[in-house]
């Protein structure tokens, strides 16, 4: 099993950053990917960014130059940060981890762009 929380969510305004974090009960090394997806209301969740085992980085193409995805191995933690908000982006930004081709999901932290 693993478990994923988030943190970092909120109301923001338009340009502003936000950095969001997810901590695993288990090491990242573990995952064949971890990342991070989003669900606006009414759309299907989609990816916005992860990380591969073999160390590769995939991003949205509606993202690039304005998130960075970054981990802390140490601390089974990875980070979404998130520049030049626009609200467009608001959404539920949900944690992913791919543990023994299963997904995990953690349980979601808003992130609401005000222009």
């Amino acid at each position: 099993q693993v478990q994923l929380v988030e943190s970092g969510g909120g109301l923001v305004q338009a340009g502003g950053s936000l950095r969001l974090s997810c901590k695993a009960s288990r090491s990242i090394f573990s995952f064949a990917s971890m990342g991070w997806y989003r669900q606006a209301p009414g759309k299907q969740r989609e990816v916005v960014a992860v990380f591969t085992r073999a160390g590769n980085t995939n991003y949205s193409d509606s993202v690039k130059g304005r998130f960075s995805i970054s981990r802390d191995n140490a601390k089974n933690t990875v980070y979404l940060q998130m520049s030049s908000l626009e609200p467009g982006v608001t959404a539920v930004y949900y944690c992913n981890a791919v543990y023994f081709a299963c997904y995990y999901w953690g349980q979601g932290t808003q992130v609401t762009v005000s222009s």
